[in-house]
């Protein structure tokens, strides 16, 4: 499941759940609703994304790239090696600036470990 939230400066997406192939359909609508927020900062909490292909990762870089396009910032937070792994393999880490102070409130909920960035 992906949620869209919002303040005055920040678009926050936290994706619970697998972020993959099958939850594509999802992403269009995910991208134009947070492109037309326009807001500074994008925040993408992955406390509790439970596993992310490189088709999660492409629509996580998708989201990045729109934000710095329009002149903002992408923040990633709660996300595990794995999903950083994936995104680097992607060639894509510089498009996000990791939040090493972020602590998930269930990091147990993915049965990995948070690790800071």
């Amino acid at each position: 499941m992906i949620q869209i939230a919002t303040s005055p400066t920040t678009t926050t997406v936290a994706i619970s759940g697998d972020l993959d192939l099958a939850e594509r359909t999802q992403f269009p609508e995910v991208v134009a609703r947070v492109g037309g927020l326009r807001r500074h900062l994008l925040v993408i909490d992955m406390c509790r994304t439970t596993f992310m292909d490189s088709t999660g990762a492409a629509f996580l870089i998708h989201l990045a790239d729109a934000s710095r396009r329009r002149g903002g910032t992408t923040v990633l937070r709660g996300c595990d090696e794995r999903d950083l792994f994936v995104l680097e393999v992607c060639g894509a880490l510089e498009l996000f600036r990791l939040d090493g102070e972020h602590r998930c409130d269930d990091a147990s909920s993915r049965g990995v470990t948070r690790i800071a960035t």
